[in-house]
């Protein structure tokens, strides 16, 4: 469990790493798609060495051997494991979510505004409208 709460954490703080990098290059003007490329590109380092750190530091840990390195290694094992795992989720599935909650940002406004418009239309009474009066020319005193 000790494990598993580390490695909550982790995760945590790359998302909220790129979250602040991303949220830096919206301030500056970027488009969506660019603001995940850069805050992807200037994070990578310190995402990659936070996970390389963490799983050659539980190497030998996983692999020792004498009393308790049962427990000890089961707790290394879930952090490599974990560890690359969330590498992934980092690296990939945050940014696709981001993408998308982003377009999602975008396109409901739009679309809530286009469903009201079409309640509206529904709303009002079809009403025919009766066409103008053409004026008759006075007769002319012939």
């Amino acid at each position: 469990m000790r494990g598993l709460f580390m490695l909550f954490g982790v995760v945590k703080k790359n998302g909220i790493l790129q979250s602040t990098t991303r949220t830096r290059c919206a301030r500056a003007g970027y488009r969506a798609s660019a603001r995940i490329l850069e805050a992807n590109r200037v994070r990578l380092r310190p995402i990659l060495m936070t996970t390389v750190m963490l799983i050659f530091g539980m190497i030998p840990i996983a692999l020792g051997r004498g009393p308790g390195s049962g427990s000890r290694g089961s707790i290394a094992r879930v952090i490599i494991g974990g560890q690359a795992l969330s590498l992934l989720i980092t690296l990939l599935i945050t940014p696709v979510a981001y993408s998308l909650f982003d377009d999602a940002g975008r396109w409901l406004p739009n679309a809530i505004a286009r469903l009201r418009a079409l309640r509206r239309t529904k709303d009002e009474p079809d009403v025919e409208v009766e066409p103008e009066p053409v004026p008759q020319r006075a007769a002319s005193a012939e």
